[in-house]
Formats: structure tokens, C-alpha cells, sequence
């Protein structure tokens, strides 16, 4: 179905090829899993299967991609469309409609299906993905997972032989995310549709792989079958890394699998102390923040419903909750940026801001200034790329290093290096993949070393690496008594990183607890090593290694 004859692509300004040589050939109704570090190269693999790469990317292209014997190099994208769905990174930007009955109709109507076929697969796009309470609704107003499901759908219904995935469920829930997943499960199986699938968040699909398609950094990629592939890959979700300090072969790709296969490793880890996942570091002083009653509204929808929370200084609070439950509208009246119908919000050595005056719409306005407000609160939104308005991404290294008084110059260089290293100063930041974007934002905001940091979605983009980079920085903000609030969908972060979990449900808290506690409790929020080992009460395959370490003995 798809031929990659020695296929080498290079940017223009660039030391190396981000893709060297490469031949693959990927069969029809195959999910092939693209897998790698941050600004591997990922997307750009993806691109050349409908020609994005290089008809509007820029740079050259050797070789030849041939899709359903179409070469990509005479077939622009918008000749391929009936053949290649995509779907990208961020599906906000590829809508051209207005609601999601539109959207979805959109693509159909451009290829001139027939009237009638086109309502009949709107029906059954919207059921296959879970859209049908959403049909008459603004794009617009869609939580940023529910954004994603339509993005989704708006290519099948197309009925296309091929199907691209950039990072298809990072913006879901796990819940949701198991629904995608078995809805493209689906497509291959039963329509023999082609798959090529970049994601980080692999435990959610590397059982479903039937092929993994491995970017080394070099250029090169690597083919081969999930489990060969995940015995040397750079990155692998917990499931293969406590197969690998167990030694399991073969090696479980499944929480079904390894749970098979640990029955030697509980026996041998029962009655042994369970190292903490994380250090603590609250303090039991006052709060850094408290907010009461504070209620958020759109319209007639009610997002935030009378919520009162403490964050105390030190302690890093998950957020967590199905999509559009109401996590991003709280953060943002925390912040102050964003609406608050009613509640108040108070942070520690500062007055109290009442919602009844204008000039609280933002936070603290009459009380302090920008540049206070900007170091006493920092928020990283959904969308980084909000915060990025300079050309360069040394320029705006160089402005967040000015604005927050960096002693030393390297300030957020040093930050970005730890989450996405070797991205060049003279990089326009609209070029970075998403996950870079995401690192450079956070390294701005993090520079100030703010009171209280809120992150929404965090880790969308990032790999593996990358992520335990961001909890050793979000480690070290709460050792320093910064108080870190993480909205996330990422359990297997939320494991290693928070001291505290915060769910949400129709604007409302309905858990509020240790992280333990709470994850562990519900099926869909508990991380792979918790599933894994259950009933012994570890989270993450960092404590096993620790356990393990401190008996002095090793995996049987």
C-alpha cells in the first residue's frame, strides 16, 4: 500500500537529513506504530505519505513514496485526499467549518459524494466516535479531546485506504482514548485500512501495533515486529521497561501479558518496604493559594460549578477528569486571565480579589502590577504556541531571560535543553514539532520560577525522556516551595510526578486525595505498574527498581 524507495528528506539550512535512506514497505491493513524521541522526525515521515512533505513543508526530497501506486511527488495532497485521511498534531487548526456536522460533511463534499451517502456516513462517523450529543455544536467551543475525536471522524468519512495519526490521543482522556483506538482497531480489521500512527503515550497502543516503525535520530528508521523493536527502542512505555528489569521474554506488550508473566516478581517483592514514587516536599503552612466558590460560565453552560480549593506551597496537584469536565476553565480563573462569574481567589501575603470588581478580571490588577502578577502566578496553556510571538527561538529565550531578571544568561536555555535538547537559536518557533513547542513555552513560564505554576496538558508532544526531565523541574519548583498545579490526562505521569490528585466531573470536585489513593481507585486512572502488580501497591516501574536495588537482589 505504501513504498518508501531510499527516501531522504533534508530542510533548508539543516547539518542532516531529518530521514536518510529509507526503504519500507508497509502492506495493506497494517497499524504501523512511528515511534522516537522528541523532533526525531516523526512528523516528517508522516508527511511525505500524502505529500505535505515537500509540497508545503519546504525542503527536498530524494527518492520515492509511492501510496496505492499514486507517487506523492506528482500527487499533491489534495489529489491524494480520497486515498490519505490526516490527521495532525493540532486538529484545531485543519478545521474549516463551523460545527461538527459540518466539519465532517466538509471533506465529503469536496470529493462530491452523493447527498444521500454523505448523511449516512455523518451517522455513522458520529456514533463510531462518540460524537452525537456534539452534532450541532461550535467547533469553537469543543474541549480540546472532543476537538480531536472530530478531527478524527472528519476523515473517515471519506472512507479512505489509508489513515495518518499525529499524536491521536494526546488530547484525550483515557477513556476516550481507549474509544479512538478501538475505532481505528476497527478500520484495520474489518476494512483492511492502512494506519501509520505517531504517538508518544505508547502504552495506550503499542498492544495494537503490527508493526513499529523506530526513528533512531539519525535519519535512519528501523522496521520490525512491537516485540523485537521494543527490546533496543529509545523509548518504550512502563508495560516493556518492567519487562526489560524483569527480563521477560518473550516481552509483554499488554497489561494482560505481563500480568501473566509477574506472578514470580510479586511473590519476590511481597513484604518488601515500597519506595516512595516521589519525595514530598508540602509544607503544613498556610496556603500558597485558596480559592472558594469559584463558578465559570459559557453561555448557558456551566463549566466550573462552585469549586474551593488550597494549594499549599510545595505540593504538586494533578488535575485530572474526563474531556470537558472543566479542568482548562478552572486554571485559567486560578490564573486570573480567564472568566469568573463568582468565587475569589487568594494568594498567600496578599489580598483577597472579589469578583464583583472589574478590575479583578485580571488577577490582582489593582493590587499589583504585570510584572508581579507574572511572577507570583505562571500558567502553560493547551495551545503553546498562544505564548510564542518573536522569530526566533533564541529571541524569545533571550526576552523571558530580560523579563524575570535571570542571573545567569543561560537561564531558559537551560530549561529548554533539558526537555527538548539541540533546538537551534535561529529556529523560527512555528517550525518546531509540538512537543518542542510545548518545551520552549515551558521553559519561558518556568524561568520566572513563579509562586504558583499551572500547566495544562504538559506533556502533549513530549517522549519519555523528555517527560522525566519535566518532573525532575517540576521536582525542583516544589522543593523550592512553589506550589504546581498539572491538568493532565497522562497517567503514567501523574504516578511519578504529583503528591495529590484533584478529579473533576461537570465542573465539579468528586476525588480529592493522594495520589495513591485516588489513581489506584479507579481502573481508567491507574498507570500500567499499579495494573501490572496489583495488589501490591506500586505505581511506577521506578519503584520496583528501587525495591529491588534495596534487597540487593535481582529479577528471577
Amino acid at each position: 500500500m505504501i513504498r518508501f524507495d531510499e527516501v531522504s528528506v533534508v530542510y533548508a539550512g539543516a547539518d542532516q537529513p531529518v530521514l536518510r535512506d529509507v526503504d519500507l514497505t508497509l502492506e495493506e491493513g497494517e497499524l504501523c506504530l512511528v515511534v522516537g524521541r522528541t523532533g526525531a522526525g516523526k512528523s516528517t515521515l508522516l508527511g511525505t505519505v500524502n505529500g505535505l512533505v515537500p509540497h508545503f513543508t519546504g525542503g527536498t526530497l530524494a527518492g520515492r513514496v509511492t501510496v496505492d501506486g499514486r507517487d506523492t511527488a506528482h500527487f499533491p495532497p489534495r489529489e491524494l485526499a480520497d486515498v490519505v485521511g490526516v490527521v495532525g498534531q493540532d486538529p484545531l487548526a485543519g478545521f474549516v467549518t463551523d460545527t461538527v456536522e459540518e466539519e465532517l460533511a466538509y471533506v465529503m463534499e469536496q470529493l462530491a459524494v452523493p447527498a444521500d451517502v454523505m448523511r449516512k456516513r455523518v451517522e455513522e462517523t458520529l456514533d463510531l466516535m462518540g460524537l452525537a450529543d456534539l452534532r450541532h455544536r461550535a467547533l469553537s467551543e469543543l474541549s480540546g479531546g472532543q476537538q480531536q475525536r472530530v478531527a478524527i471522524g472528519s476523515v473517515l468519512t471519506a472512507h479512505p485506504k489509508v489513515l495518518v495519526l499525529d499524536e491521536p490521543t494526546s488530547a484525550l482522556d483515557p477513556t476516550a482514548a481507549e474509544e479512538v483506538l478501538a475505532a481505528v482497531v476497527r478500520l484495520v480489521h474489518d476494512l483492511g485500512v492502512t494506519v501509520v500512527l505517531a504517538e508518544h503515550r505508547l502504552e495506550r497502543v503499542v498492544q495494537y501495533a503490527d508493526r513499529v516503525l523506530h526513528l533512531t535520530g539519525d535519519g535512519t528508521v528501523t522496521s520490525a515486529a512491537p516485540p523485537v523493536a521494543f527490546r533496543t527502542a529509545s523509548v518504550a512505555p512502563p508495560v516493556v521497561d518492567l519487562g526489560r528489569l524483569a527480563r521477560w521474554d518473550p516481552l509483554p506488550l499488554s497489561v494482560r501479558d505481563a500480568r501473566r508473566a509477574a506472578a514470580p516478581l510479586r511473590q519476590q517483592l511481597t513484604g518488601r518496604p515500597v519506595p516512595p514514587a516521589r519525595t514530598a516536599h508540602a509544607t503544613d503552612g498556610a496556603p500558597a493559594l485558596t480559592a472558594r466558590g469559584i463558578v465559570v460560565r459559557y453561555g448557558d453552560v456551566v463549566a466550573v460549578r462552585d469549586v474551593d480549593l488550597d494549594l499549599r506551597a510545595g505540593e504538586v496537584t494533578a488535575l485530572m477528569g474526563r474531556n470537558g469536565s472543566g479542568k482548562s476553565s478552572l486554571l485559567w480563573a486560578l490564573h486570573g486571565a480567564g472568566p469568573r462569574q463568582a468565587g475569589t481567589v487568594r494568594l498567600a501575603d496578599a489580598p483577597s480579589t472579589p469578583v464583583e470588581s472589574k478590575a479583578v478580571r485580571r488577577f490582582g490588577a489593582r493590587r499589583t502590577t504585570k510584572a508581579e502578577q507574572r511572577r507570583r502566578v505562571g500558567l502553560v496553556p493547551q495551545t503553546p504556541t498562544d505564548l510564542l510571538y518573536l522569530e526566533t527561538v533564541g529571541a524569545e529565550l533571550a526576552q523571558a531571560d530580560r523579563e524575570s531578571g535571570a542571573a545567569a544568561p543561560d537561564g531558559a536555555r537551560d530549561i529548554l535543553d533539558r526537555l527538548a535538547p539541540g533546538i537551534p537559536d535561529d529556529t523560527h518557533p512555528r517550525d518546531l514539532s509540538e512537543g518542542q513547542k510545548l518545551a520552549l513555552v515551558l521553559a519561558l513560564q518556568l524561568t520566572t520560577a513563579p509562586d504558583v505554576v499551572l500547566l495544562d496538558e504538559p506533556t502533549r508532544g513530549l517522549d519519555y525522556q523528555a517527560k522525566r526531565a519535566l518532573i525532575r523541574i517540576v521536582d525542583a519548583l516544589a522543593a523550592e516551595g512553589r506550589s504546581v498545579v498539572i491538568s493532565t490526562h497522562d497517567v503514567e505521569f501523574v504516578a511519578a510526578s504529583a503528591d495529590r490528585v484533584i478529579v473533576m466531573a461537570e465542573g465539579e470536585t468528586v476525588a480529592d486525595g493522594s495520589t495513591a489513593d485516588v489513581i489506584v481507585a479507579s481502573p481508567a486512572f491507574a498507570p500500567q505498574a499499579a495494573k501490572i502488580l496489583a495488589p501490591l501497591p506500586y505505581l511506577t516501574v521506578g519503584q520496583v527498581e528501587g525495591a529491588l536495588a534495596a534487597a540487593g537482589t535481582g529479577t528471577r
